[in-house]
């Protein structure tokens, strides 16, 4: 996604780059996203809309106030990071609430929320603003879970999250989850700390046919004894790696479902629809 680095915004606004970033600071408004590289880019709605109030209101904290209750076109990441970094809870419920009336449930979890929560984190300064975006995004995300209608397909998911508390990788384990339960799968969610002989009640109701390993908190041999068990009770059952969980070591007994939830979800929906249905294994008692 392109953007307006900082020197030219700030000419834009008809200030100084250092005074921008630290309104950015202060305020929370404009937020940039950060490239690889890590510059700022802002978006052209965002400063054209605090240029607007400026002129309105002649007052930095009134503009923003301003820019921020307008928020011209439809809710962007920009615009929920900034709620964020300002701690408004009314402000990110309504950019959600405003988002779902334009966009599905998926594309409101992958190009809204995480693409917000990303930006606090991308933000070294913002120890307090991540944490309060990481803990929204979460009950956002376990409210979504709740009223995730049915599952319509046979199949169960496992999904086996090494991330560890605030870890961004939590949140995207959360909403692969929801994604897959609107996709009419089963899913549970649990850590791989569980122990492999204890993971056997959990097998016979899930009768898993995928296991998706993801986060960064688990060495390969915690990896291997986690697969060992559920493919000693399932047969062939497929592994997926998501968000780079499995270190690539050259094997291609993983599959890679890639970064973000919606093509994970395609990419699993489109393995399991070419796969047989495998013959369960009887599961000793736990």
């Amino acid at each position: 996604m392109s953007g307006i680095r900082t020197n030219a915004a700030a000419v834009m606004l008809g200030v100084s780059p250092n005074t921008l970033r630290s309104w950015e600071r202060r305020y929370g408004f404009p937020c940039p996203r950060r490239t690889p590289g890590g510059h700022r880019q802002y978006t052209l709605t965002d400063v054209e809309s605090l240029r607007a109030a400026l002129a309105q209101t002649h007052n930095v904290s009134s503009a923003v106030a301003l820019a921020r209750q307008r928020g011209e076109g439809p809710p962007s990441s920009s615009r929920l990071a900034s709620a964020f970094a300002a701690f408004d809870e009314e402000v990110a419920d309504r950019m959600l609430e405003e988002s779902l009336a334009l966009r599905s449930v998926e594309r409101t979890i992958e190009d809204l929320l995480l693409e917000a929560v990303s930006m606090r984190l991308e933000d070294r300064n913002a120890g307090a603003e991540y944490e309060y975006a990481w803990r929204y995004a979460n009950g956002w995300l376990a409210a979504m879970k709740r009223v995730s209608p049915p599952a319509l397909r046979p199949e169960g998911v496992l999904v086996l999250d090494a991330s560890g508390p605030l870890d961004l990788d939590g949140l995207y384990a959360l909403a692969l989850e929801v994604v897959l339960r609107r996709a009419g799968l089963r899913t549970l969610l649990l850590s791989p700390a569980v122990e492999p002989r204890r993971l056997g009640r959990a097998l016979r109701a899930l009768a898993p046919r995928a296991v998706v390993l993801t986060g960064r908190r688990i060495t390969l041999d915690g990896i291997g004894r986690v697969v060992f068990a559920v493919r000693s009770a399932r047969g062939d059952v497929l592994v997926c790696d998501y968000r780079g969980a499995v270190p690539r070591t050259g094997g291609a007994t993983v599959s890679r479902l890639g970064d973000a939830p919606v093509a994970a979800r395609d990419a699993l929906l489109t393995q399991l629809d070419a796969t047989p249905t495998p013959k369960s294994k009887t599961i000793a008692a736990s």
